[in-house]
């Protein structure tokens, strides 16, 4: 893996996220589309707060501060990095997750801070992955296993793979 394009991806599809909000009136940010589903606060909330979280178990694996495990990726975990694609249809959040990422309707304001504080966590553990152990892993709750290297390209994806998302609560919008 490349990590020098895989930070300037999740920095460009930062600044999309970060450009995308200029867009946004407040009201229109928390709206719930008529089809329902998450508003773009929700959207922001949960990739945002998702991000964070995916840098804080990197972390723990480039300081080794992980179980011991033989464990690695899940057939999931290996089709999400080899195809770079999230699974077809809606996942549901498994329960022992769900109080900790159930999105909620923050600010534009709150989605500029995200923002910035992902931008400094994705700076400051940028370069310890090229000192990580490949075998010092963390759990994912859909993946199976991932190193530091893995959570970092996971970011990436996950980041991009919700600006899809946001197009169609646009769309929705626009039908509406």
């Amino acid at each position: 893996m490349n990590i020098a394009k895989e930070r300037r991806a999740i920095d460009a599809a930062l600044d999309n996220y970060r450009q995308l909000l200029n867009g946004f009136s407040d009201e229109h940010f928390t709206q719930t589309p008529p089809v329902g589903g998450w508003s773009y606060a929700e959207v922001y909330d949960h990739i945002l707060k998702s991000s964070l979280g995916s840098t804080i178990a990197l972390e723990r694996c480039t300081n080794n501060n992980c179980p011991p495990t033989k464990k690695g990726m899940n057939f999931w975990g290996y089709y999400v990095m080899a195809t770079g694609l999230f699974p077809p249809g809606k996942l549901k959040v498994p329960e022992a997750m769900a109080d900790k990422i159930t999105p909620k309707k923050i600010s534009i304001e709150d989605a500029k801070n995200f923002i910035i504080k992902t931008r400094k966590r994705i700076e400051g553990v940028t370069c310890l992955i090229a000192d990580a152990k490949e075998n010092a892993r963390w759990l994912h709750p859909r993946l199976g296993m991932l190193n530091a290297a893995q959570w970092f390209k996971f970011t990436r994806l996950h980041l991009q793979h919700h600006t899809k998302q946001l197009e169609r609560i646009k769309s929705n919008f626009a039908k509406g």
